[in-house]
């Protein structure tokens, strides 16, 4: 895992043997992550969505179905309402006194008042010109398991397949679990002991604890009482595992917090974070700007020639699969299209992770007549996705050839922009002599004020004309040592545009003369 901090956002790249397959963003300012908890206000139900809109501070309203209160909405309500009165002390709900369940197919209306106030938790970020979606059905994530608030349930994550470990787990879980929560052990917790698991419950009832506390101190709605851990600790949480090889970090603060959060998972893994300190940007050093450039631009090139064009729509986003222009040695059509549809497979699974795009998915693969070839192109994209988190189901191709999926969306597709504005506004570019001169004239400027004679100058600027200023002998770097008698670092970046440079010094800070 490879993470870069600016002022703004964080940014995490998981890598496969280099290979880019997950990227996601924490921005500072995102005040409706998926898990954040809110005490908000019901500001009208509508009969015909069965639904009830809920002020939770954002610009549109939050949107609560019927079917997202939970059977035990009432004693929640209930809950809230004592604990905010200082009536009810007792946050493990051991002697608390549950309220009747709702009727599976009854009416919002009759249960929600305007004004009312309720404890929501976000289940979808807003995207587009949607607010937030929200459930009552509280729950909290842990390593090993989810608390559920209101609940005696015990379940076992459908992806741990042995019958025994299902049991011993179970067993586990029923022998800690306290009264009037339910759990959820999700597929991380298997092989893992007794202690481990108690640890996990505790962390997360500390977490029950301290939102029930705040509820007394809740002036003025709505209020978020208890927001999902950072974005690094959350997706550690979701994804780390022992194949992990290494966790190189850019800021120091955040590696010291990576490593405080390793230590409660699995302390002997601490080893494996690194700060990185270097000039060049650390997502330049793993190739990932690169690979950020390649992979989410309308079309992405995959190998043999062939490519995938992905268009985003309000409604659905669509893949179409293209041969390209390949020769192949392969016999008939059949097995041409056959070879490209199971390259494609692979891709298209590693861009649903990478955009994290969510809702209907069509792909248009190459047609295949053989229904055999047909079966195995399905079995094979299933497989391909079969390591995919988030929850999704894919359909039998249609009669047209189609292959139709579905995946949880919770937050809006990433997109990066990769295409660049025209340098020039008249469809004319400078001639590269032209920037050379300025970055030149820049250049002497620096060399002559008295203050940076001494600082280290790092020149940051396009691939391609790094390129030039390196090429030959004596290269251009070279007779700018000659004259101003001060050595350049050069660092190519993916990221700057054709024409953009800048000068910095060693700490990244550009240099003002």
């Amino acid at each position: 895992m490879i993470i870069r901090s600016n002022s703004s956002a964080v940014d995490f790249a998981l890598l496969k043997d280099g290979k880019l397959i997950e990227l996601n963003k924490e921005i500072e300012d995102n005040k409706f992550s998926v898990g954040d908890i809110f005490v908000a206000k019901i500001r009208k139900s509508v009969s015909g969505l069965n639904a009830s809109f809920i002020n939770v501070g954002h610009q549109k309203d939050g949107f609560l179905h019927y079917h997202d209160l939970g059977p035990k909405v009432l004693s929640l309500i209930k809950y809230v309402k004592l604990v905010s009165a200082g009536k009810f002390n007792n946050y493990l709900l051991k002697n608390f006194r549950y309220e009747n369940e709702i009727e599976k197919n009854g009416k919002i209306e009759e249960l929600l008042k305007p004004k009312q106030s309720i404890l929501v938790q976000i289940v979808k970020e807003p995207i587009s010109t949607k607010g937030p979606r929200l459930s009552s059905e509280i729950s909290l994530a842990g390593r090993f398991m989810v608390l559920i608030p209101f609940s005696n349930r015990v379940s076992i994550s459908q992806k741990i397949e042995d019958i025994n470990e299902k049991k011993r787990l179970k067993k586990l879980v029923l022998s800690i679990r306290p009264k009037g929560f339910g759990i959820i052990i999700r597929t991380v917790a298997k092989n893992q002991k007794v202690a481990s698991l108690d640890s996990d419950l505790q962390y997360l009832l500390e977490r029950w604890k301290n939102l029930s506390k705040k509820l007394k101190e809740i002036d003025n709605f709505p209020s978020k009482i208890l927001s999902e851990i950072n974005r690094s600790s959350s997706i550690l949480r979701d994804i780390f595992d022992d194949s992990f090889s290494g966790i190189h970090v850019d800021d120091e603060n955040l590696k010291f917090e990576i490593e405080d959060y390793l230590k409660k998972i699995d302390p002997k893994k601490t080893s494996i974070v690194n700060y990185y300190n270097n000039h060049l940007p650390i997502f330049e050093k793993f190739g990932i700007e690169r690979q950020i450039k390649s992979s989410f631009g309308k079309t992405v090139s995959m190998q043999k020639g062939a490519y995938l064009v992905i268009e985003h729509t309000e409604a659905l986003h669509v893949i179409d699969v293209n041969s390209g222009n390949r020769s192949s040695k392969l016999k008939t059509q059949e097995d041409t299209a056959m070879e490209v549809n199971l390259i494609a497979s692979a891709e298209i699974a590693r861009q649903l992770k990478l955009r994290d795009m969510g809702g209907i998915i069509v792909v248009d693969f190459i047609d295949l007549n053989s229904i055999e070839n047909r079966k195995k192109l399905f079995d094979h994209l299933k497989n391909e996705m079969s390591s995919d988190r988030t929850k999704h189901k894919i359909l039998p191709p249609s009669r047209f050839g189609l292959i139709q999926i579905t995946r949880q969306r919770v937050r809006p597709v990433l997109k990066i922009k990769t295409k660049e504005q025209n340098p020039n506004p008249n469809n004319e570019v400078e001639a590269p002599i032209v920037l050379i001169d300025k970055i030149k004239a820049e250049l002497s400027k620096i060399t002559m004020n008295r203050r940076l004679k001494a600082e280290s100058v790092y020149l940051h600027l396009h691939p391609f004309v790094a390129a030039y200023i390196l090429e030959g002998y004596p290269s251009v770097r070279l007779k700018w040592y000659f004259k101003y008698k001060k050595w350049i670092n050069i660092v190519p970046r993916h990221a700057y545009k054709y024409l953009e440079f800048k000068f910095l010094d060693r700490n990244r800070k550009r240099l003002i003369y």
